[in-house]
């Protein structure tokens, strides 16, 4: 094996949809790593420890989506304190032998949202409790938000979410998500929730004038970011996470700070419109 022969892929289950093939391959023709690859594999929580054990020299990283994050924390060497801290891990970096897990989800969302101008919400009102609100609200706790309200559709169940984001100093309100409407306005929106469930939000969010953070990515637009595009807000798609959050792996997995944004925003736009 030489240097420039090296492997990576995203992992997950279901993985056929993902976007980061595209990305990563995207970043590595316009950095000259002719000898990597990148590919989508298959796998679900029990699968995830023999992969990793059946895995060679040649591997650089993984990514990590559904419903992986977790369980990696438990199979890496050494875990970077950001993950921690976030109840899961979205990259294993492989060097040396040894397995590194780190959470690149919190950039990419703080990247998204200060490319767009949203810098420092005063307040935010987030839509759905699982792993994705865990890391919005570290986001939002990044970027400054001092408090936020979080709606889940079994507060209960949002609890853990809601603890991340108040160990990163952030006032969390847990409400059921059918009373959502009654905390707006807020400064802005982060809707973590799949496919159309946000869609009985369109109308009250585009109306209270808040900016919108959609982590859906297609099919695109949603209504609710229709509706909230149509009425002068301000919009940030779940694709720019993915892109940012995939800007920083390739950092990560390369060592290479010189990673063409710009390139991977394009192929990831390009596969994007030849789904649609």
């Amino acid at each position: 094996m030489t240097e420039e022969m090296r492997r990576a892929a995203v992992l997950g289950s279901p993985i056929a949809h993902s976007l980061s093939p595209v990305l990563h391959r995207a970043a590595y023709a316009a950095m000259g790593l002719d000898g990597w690859t990148y590919d989508a594999v298959e796998c679900g929580e029990d699968g995830l420890s023999g992969l990793l054990d059946g895995l060679g020299p040649e591997w650089a990283g993984l990514s990590l989506t559904m419903p992986l994050k977790r369980v990696a924390l438990g199979l890496v060497d050494t875990v970077s304190d950001l993950a921690v801290r976030v109840g899961g891990a979205n990259t294993i970096v492989l060097r040396d032998g040894r397995r590194h897990g780190d959470n690149t989800d919190v950039h990419g969302i703080v990247t998204a949202l200060t490319e767009a101008g949203v810098k420092a919400p005063s307040s935010a009102l987030v839509l759905g409790g699982g792993a994705t609100a865990a890391s919005a609200l570290a986001a939002l706790a990044g970027l400054g938000t001092e408090q936020a309200v979080l709606a889940a559709r079994t507060p209960e169940r949002a609890a853990e979410a809601a603890q991340v984001g108040e160990r990163f100093g952030l006032a969390v309100r847990v409400v059921p998500l059918g009373s959502a409407t009654a905390h707006l306005p807020a400064e802005l929106v982060v809707s973590t929730l799949p496919g159309r469930a946000a869609d009985p939000f369109a109308g009250p969010v585009a109306a209270s004038g808040a900016a919108l953070f959609d982590v859906v990515y297609a099919p695109w637009p949603t209504a609710l970011a229709a509706a909230v595009e149509k009425a002068g807000g301000t919009v940030v798609g779940g694709f720019a996470m993915l892109l940012h959050q995939a800007v920083r792996q390739v950092v990560l997995m390369t060592g290479r700070e010189d990673v063409p944004v710009e390139a991977m925003r394009a192929a990831g736009e390009a596969e994007l419109a030849r789904r649609s």
